[in-house]
């Protein structure tokens, strides 16, 4: 049999095509997922495609440690090497040869310590709705015996403490004892989420780079220990527009014939990312606002021609290019804006 040089591996059902030097089809074939490491471990060093999906970073490793040369492709950038009919052994030669593309762009291999970090802000985000949830449903229940209290913690208070107190007959025994086991969920609910606070913001305080990002404006702990456990690596990107891109804060082109058409930014990228950007560019707009200050000279002239969530947007962009160029110069904020 010819040397494998090049494999495309469909981790969905462990199937691979393998092809030589020349391109030609060399070997085929479904592995089972005990005979993965086993298959791979006999194999020589070669080059291995996997898509980025569920299990592929831990693959990758796994791949790596054997002594190949395992690379992570984003599966929109695969699909349109499929031909026609779309089955398990058609992805796997798709996947082959997107690998072998020069422009291809790939998605670098995350720690475990990295994908830990970013399981606590998945588990914390988790359970994030499922305190919505919760809440909402305590409002949709009182208000069938129109008791309606104020939105926030404030109003959530007020119905708790209207629930566990049985000197009124506003809400029925049967409804009280049905409402408590909600309230019981909630508090539950509600320490879990504290504690998954208190281990990121432990992990925050023993990461030299989490703790350099915390020194930009409008980025906390959350958000700082969520990039760093994301980008694996800065400069992999050319520059801070790139970054920004990649997260999802660029409008979208439609642009033909030397006319440029921008809308509003799409759902490409990171949506955690994105959105921990935006809320905190939200943040220092209500801040700056407050003590009556800009937080910069050109978002205080775009407040006056853009709407106040257009500009949130253009704020969580400038703040991604910050991101990008502490990480790759390791200079705190105070140095740069110095500059």
């Amino acid at each position: 049999m010819a040397k494998i040089t090049t494999i495309g591996l469909d981790i969905a059902k462990h199937v691979f095509h393998g092809v030589d030097g020349a391109g030609a089809i060399v070997c085929r074939r479904r592995l089972r997922r005990d005979d993965v490491v086993g298959f791979f471990r006999a194999l020589p060093p070669c080059l291995i495609g996997i898509e980025a999906c569920a299990t592929g970073h831990h693959w990758t490793r796994v791949l790596m440690a054997l002594g190949h040369e395992a690379r992570l492709m984003p599966a929109s950038y695969v699909k349109p090497c499929v031909k026609r009919q779309k089955n398990d052994a058609t992805d796997a030669e798709a996947i082959c040869e997107a690998v072998t593309r020069p422009t291809m762009r790939f998605v670098p291999v995350k720690s475990e310590e990295q994908q830990s970090v970013l399981m606590l802000h998945r588990v914390r985000e988790h359970l994030i709705r499922q305190r919505r949830m919760l809440v909402n449903g305590l409002r949709g229940h009182l208000a069938e015996f129109g008791i309606v209290t104020q939105q926030g913690i404030a109003g959530l208070g007020m119905l708790i403490a209207l629930i566990g107190d049985g000197d009124h007959d506003l809400i029925s025994p049967l409804a009280r004892s049905a409402l408590l086991l909600l309230i019981w969920q909630l508090r539950e609910v509600h320490e879990k989420v504290s504690e998954m606070d208190r281990q990121i913001h432990a992990w925050h305080r023993s990461n030299e780079l989490s703790r350099l990002l915390e020194t930009i404006p409008g980025i906390g702990p959350i958000t700082a220990s969520a990039i760093a456990a994301t980008v694996t690596d800065a400069s992999l990107f050319r520059s801070g527009r790139q970054l920004a891109a990649w997260i999802g804060l660029v409008p979208r082109q439609n642009s033909s014939g030397g006319k440029d058409r921008l809308g509003r930014i799409g759902k490409q990228g990171d949506p955690y990312l994105r959105r921990l950007l935006v809320v905190g560019a939200h943040a220092v707009l209500s801040f700056s606002r407050k003590a009556k200050t800009a937080p910069t000279r050109w978002a205080a002239e775009l407040l006056v021609k853009k709407p106040y969530n257009v500009v949130a947007v253009a704020l969580a962009n400038k703040m991604a290019r910050i991101v990008w160029a502490l990480m790759t110069t390791g200079r705190r904020f105070e140095a740069i804006a110095a500059h």
